[in-house]
C-alpha cells in the first residue's frame, strides 16, 4: 500500500500527476470541454474519481489539499489546453 503524503509540495505533484493522467486518457473530452466551456461537466466523473484517489493518498492534515487538487486542474489541464479554440479565451 502506498504511504500517505504529508508534504504539500509532494501532494501538489501527486495532484498534477493525477490530472495529467486524466487529460492523457481523455483528450477528446478535454477538447470538447474547453471548446464548449463545459470541461468540469464533461469530465465530472473522471475528476471526481481523481479527487477521491488524491484524498485517499494525501493526509487530511494538509489544510489546503482541496485547493492543491483544483490548482492542478488549472495548471495541467486548462492552461495546456490554451491552443484549443474556445470562447472562454
Amino acid at each position: 500500500m502506498a504511504r500517505t503524503v504529508d508534504n504539500p509540495k509532494l501532494a501538489f505533484r501527486l495532484a498534477r500527476a493525477i490530472i495529467s493522467d486524466i487529460a492523457l486518457y481523455n483528450p477528446e473530452k478535454v477538447k470538447e470541454g474547453i471548446k464548449n466551456d463545459s470541461v468540469f461537466e464533461v469530465l465530472a466523473e473522471d475528476l471526481k474519481e481523481g479527487r477521491e484517489h488524491f484524498y485517499g493518498r494525501v493526509s487530511p492534515d494538509i489544510s489546503d489539499r482541496a485547493h492543491l487538487y483544483d490548482r492542478a486542474i488549472v495548471d495541467v489541464m486548462i492552461k495546456q489546453a490554451g491552443k484549443i479554440e474556445s470562447s472562454i479565451w
